[in-house]
């Protein structure tokens, strides 16, 4: 555009909101590249120094082979299966141990770790709730 409608635009919405958007006038965190944070720091004198633990890493399966497409479509039907409940997952895993111990005979409420079951939550990385926690 010419120097005179730059003068008008100006003059007419504001100096300001003409200007670019720039790290100048956001705030300190503000990258231009959509929020992405820097994958190091800058050293005393300039030079760019790469955090190995900054950079993402992918992790890909190979799917040579695979019959499947990436995608599901919108227009495919919704699924049949009912979502999965704490009772179905216990039916699914123990509740066939326990039913055979009970029936030989060999069930003991001082032994439920075999059947998965803990005592206590003492260091575990994600502890249940006391009044959820199974006795």
């Amino acid at each position: 555009m010419g120097l005179l409608s730059e003068v008008t635009r100006g003059l007419v919405r504001g100096a300001d909101r003409t200007a670019a958007w720039t790290s100048k006038r956001g705030p300190r965190t503000f990258y231009k590249s959509r929020g992405a944070h820097p994958l190091g720091y800058l050293t005393s004198n300039r030079k760019f120094k790469l955090v190995p633990e900054k950079v993402p890493r992918l992790v890909v399966p190979d799917l040579s082979g695979f019959k499947l497409k990436p995608y599901v479509s919108y227009r495919a039907p919704a699924g049949s299966e009912q979502p999965l409940t704490a009772r179905a997952l216990f039916q699914q895993t123990v509740a066939s141990k326990i039913e055979k111990d009970v029936k030989a005979g060999t069930f003991s409420l001082q032994q439920l770790e075999k059947y998965g079951f803990e005592p206590t939550q003492e260091g575990k990385l994600f502890q249940l709730f006391p009044k959820n926690f199974v006795r």
